[in-house]
């Protein structure tokens, strides 16, 4: 084990606050849920925030783009400093800054200061990777997957809440209240944060350049990590396609939904988080492999779902897209969780980076999605929508199926 790689670790029964590990987990749970709601609170309004800052059809992805590219950054560039700075400090910090984005988004006169607090909101919100593995390195090995899994719960249902919730919040307040909502929200459960977190303080007081030029040996070594990153990247790919213009979809005909029937309909979809702890027990159980390929083939039936949502009449087409909404996240949710095990279980000592390149590279690949889904809608409508989706789905599957057919053939 090379220096970098050395840290300290709290024990994994008892903080040294005096908390157990058990007691502390519901707590990150929470908290990752509300730090979560900046993920997705822009999809919803995406057609507000682009009519008021002048941006056009073929723009309007970006008002998602950009916390998405934001959260992917803070993957790379801010989470590995877990294996550097002294972890509860380094979460406050970057849970400062994300209050002081949200408030620059709220208040942003034109489009590049929105885009620009954007971008820091998506990487201050990179500080849920941070507790992520906190919570990894604390629970024992055969425990890992369903601890993460609910923790990872947590994260899921903060995405998945946050739409519905910007709409309402936005329906009354307009879409600034909805960033300064969330602002209060994250300053809310900041201090008990503060006063739980036990000091995670690593070994070796390492330069910066140092640790970011660590990741690259990382990246070429760790095949599971290559594997997963890349299947997880082409999953929330699709998630994404879907999320970023189902919206501007249900407002259109037959289902002409207003902002209360869009809040509705995203509320669905928090049913998904519901497979976290589940996938997290199969991949203990040493399921992860066919399990991916069960998450992949939900994630293409729902894109399929999705596509004859739209050639139906108005209650049967938002039946159908109520359930490929939901088929979506689970499969997409239960592929980032079996993932995150298993990266999780390679190199401890260096959880925390491994953990900032698994999520940084499925977020940048969510990002590039979104935008290249507001292009599909504006050229071809839903129909080449969904198509994008399923490309980026099938491609997942096949990733997954090659692994299984390699495991079961050796």
């Amino acid at each position: 084990m090379s220096a970098i790689d050395r840290v300290t670790l709290p024990c994994p029964d008892r903080l040294a606050n005096g908390a157990t590990a058990r007691q502390l987990t519901p707590l990150l749970t929470l908290a990752c849920g509300v730090i979560a709601l900046n993920l997705a609170a822009a999809q919803p309004l995406v057609g507000m925030i682009a009519h008021a800052l002048g941006l056009g059809l073929a723009a309007a992805g970006l008002v998602t783009t950009a916390t998405l590219l934001g959260y992917g950054a803070g993957m790379v560039f801010l989470v590995p400093l877990t294996d550097l700075a002294e972890n509860r400090r380094l979460v406050m910090r970057m849970l400062a800054l994300d209050i002081v984005a949200l408030f620059a988004s709220a208040w942003a006169p034109n489009a590049v200061v929105y885009l620009a607090a954007a971008f820091a909101v998506g990487a201050a919100t990179s500080s849920i990777q941070m507790l992520v593995p906190l919570v990894a390195s604390l629970a024992p090995e055969a425990e890992r997957g369903r601890v993460v899994g609910n923790v990872m719960s947590g994260v899921m249902i903060g995405i998945l809440l946050s739409r519905p919730l910007a709409t309402l919040i936005a329906r009354a307040f307009g879409w600034r209240g909805v960033f300064i909502a969330f602002a209060v929200a994250i300053a809310a459960v900041a201090l008990p944060l503060w006063r739980a977190l036990p000091t995670l303080q690593p070994v070796h007081r390492l330069r910066y350049g140092t640790l970011v030029r660590s990741l690259w040996p990382l990246v070429r070594g760790e095949r599971v990590l290559q594997r997963h990153a890349l299947s997880a990247t082409l999953a929330f790919g699709a998630f994404n396609v879907f999320w970023t213009i189902v919206a501007l979809r249900l407002a259109q005909a037959p289902f002409g939904l207003g902002a209360k029937g869009i809040a509705a309909f995203a509320m669905a979809g928090v049913g998904g988080s519901v497979i976290a702890p589940i996938a997290g027990r199969l991949g203990d159980r040493g399921l992860t492999r066919p399990s991916n390929v069960a998450m992949h083939l939900l994630i293409v039936g729902a894109l399929a779902l999705a596509w004859s949502a739209g050639h139906q009449a108005s209650f049967a087409g938002l039946a159908l897209m109520v359930a490929a909404s939901l088929l979506l996240d689970v499969g997409t949710v239960g592929d980032q969780t079996l993932g995150r095990r298993a990266i999780n279980l390679v190199r401890p000592e260096a959880r925390g980076r491994l953990n900032g390149l698994f999520t940084g590279t499925f977020f940048v690949g969510g990002a590039i999605a979104s935008a290249l889904a507001s292009c599909a809608w504006a050229i071809g409508g839903w129909g080449l929508t969904c198509a994008l989706g399923s490309v980026f789905g099938i491609g997942a599957l096949v990733v997954s199926l090659s692994a299984y057919v390699r495991e079961a053939s050796g």
